[in-house]
């Protein structure tokens, strides 16, 4: 009976933190401006300045489109320079050997929405692993696995909205979260990894959310 009543505490404690990640992951969608909302945002400019290492500062703007279309676009010496983008059939970046573009067939095109939009829907497993405090901020962890793959998502215990997500090679934290449309977005997002050599800092000042891009603007 004692055996029996283990199992059956063991399956309602998975079941529990099963629908907790679902909740939390809910709640953010919700307060961070509905799924509705989200589903609708079809492309987005992102327009700041990214900081590299110490000194180096560049004004930077990023082009997205669903579903994967990307540029990342920086100014340097005032000339806008293209490093890195997908066009919906190319993957393309910049070689800094030979300070020209080049198209790289194994190129993995990111989605236009995070994992957690329609998560269920994507073949992912939500997991809830508890409280932690990531900087000066309270989070509840969740972990969404896909096959092999997991990432690990901080979400602000009052707020809800995505503190820290951890991937495979990188670390991302978001902040300074302000009203865009009906939506809240991250003003301030700073990438760090084991290798240090891709660490950036992005501050970003404007985003235009649907803005009808040039037909042209993502080929490589």
């Amino acid at each position: 009976m004692k055996k029996l009543l283990l199992v059956f505490v063991l399956i309602w404690s998975q079941i529990s933190f099963a629908q907790t990640a679902k909740e939390i992951i809910d709640k953010n969608i919700e307060l961070s401006g509905g799924l509705t909302s989200w589903k609708l945002l079809n492309s987005v400019l992102l327009q700041g300045k990214v900081i590299l290492g110490v000194k180096d500062e560049y004004p930077i703007k990023i082009y997205q489109q669903r579903p994967n279309l990307t540029k990342t676009v920086l100014t340097i010496n005032n000339k806008d320079t293209a490093i890195e983008g997908y066009d919906g059939n190319k993957g393309y970046a910049m070689n800094y050997a030979t300070n020209k573009l080049q198209e790289y067939p194994d190129y993995v095109a990111e989605s236009f929405d995070n994992d957690f939009i329609d998560w269920e829907n994507k073949g992912f497993e939500a997991k809830y692993l508890g409280k932690e405090k990531v900087g000066d901020i309270y989070c509840h962890k969740v972990e969404l696995t896909k096959n092999v793959n997991k990432n690990l998502y901080y979400f602000d215990t009052k707020t809800y909205m995505l503190v820290k997500e951890v991937k495979k090679d990188e670390a991302l934290s978001y902040s300074d979260y302000k009203k865009v449309g009906n939506m809240m977005m991250p003003f301030r997002i700073e990438s760090s990894s084991a290798k240090k050599d891709g660490d950036y800092v992005m501050i970003i000042n404007k985003i235009d959310v649907n803005k009808v891009f040039p037909v042209n603007i993502f080929k490589f």
